[in-house]
Formats: structure tokens, sequence, C-alpha cells
């Protein structure tokens, strides 16, 4: 299997998330990828595949992967049946931090307790 066809889950991913400015080459038995992503989450979710695929320290693939949005984590649209601590959970692993989610929305959220499909959450940075 060339090394193209080994990572090509990961062209898929970077396909489906619209990175900017892609550029995929293969010198030799490396793979080389760049690209922009929206935000540190999409990023981050090329990089898991990437892991998945090669192991924690892949040698066989390059990748220069930049963040567009760096003022965020991410931005989440709120899909029916989900709470600020499911969102939490899904973006940070642990639901307590939804308090963070809802003080980076207060413009258009008054109650941690309320949101509602469609509306545009920003998720952010945790630092």
């Amino acid at each position: 299997m060339n090394v193209k066809a080994k990572y090509q889950p990961v062209l898929d991913l970077g396909e489906k998330l619209e990175v900017k400015n892609g550029d995929v080459n293969v010198e030799g038995d490396i793979l080389k990828i760049k690209g922009m992503t929206k935000t540190q989450y999409e990023k981050n979710l090329l990089w898991d595949k990437i892991k998945e695929i090669g192991g924690e320290h892949p040698s066989d693939i390059k990748a220069n992967i930049t963040v567009e949005d760096d003022s965020v984590y991410h931005r989440h649209t709120v899909k029916s049946g989900e709470s600020l601590s499911k969102i939490a959970k899904h973006y940070y692993g642990d639901p307590m931090k939804y308090t963070k989610i809802f003080e980076a929305n207060t413009n258009i959220l008054k109650d941690p307790n309320v949101i509602h499909p469609d509306q545009v959450l920003v998720i952010p940075n945790l630092q």
C-alpha cells in the first residue's frame, strides 16, 4: 500500500472539514500535506486521524496544518436534544466545563439551561 492510500482517511476528513489551501505531495515514502482548518478543534481532529493510522509519532507523514481562527476552540451549531453539559463533554471531555461555554456566549444565552437548535455557540479555548 502506498503512503497516500494509507492516509486516504486523513485526506477525506480534510475534504469534509473544507480545509483551505490544501496541498498533498508524495516524496519517496513520505506523504506531505498542508492546509488550514477553521478552528483548533478541526486541526485536532486531523491529527487524531493521523495518529490513529500512523501511530503516536508517524515517520511516513509530514503535516503542516494551520488554524484560520485561533480566537476560539470551535463554533458549534446546537442540535435538538443537546445541552451545554453534553457539548462541554464532547469538546472538553468534562461536562462540568459547561460554564465556560455559557460565559463565552452570554451575548445570545441568558440561562445555561436554555439553548435552542441552530444556535451557533462559541466553544472557547481553555487557557
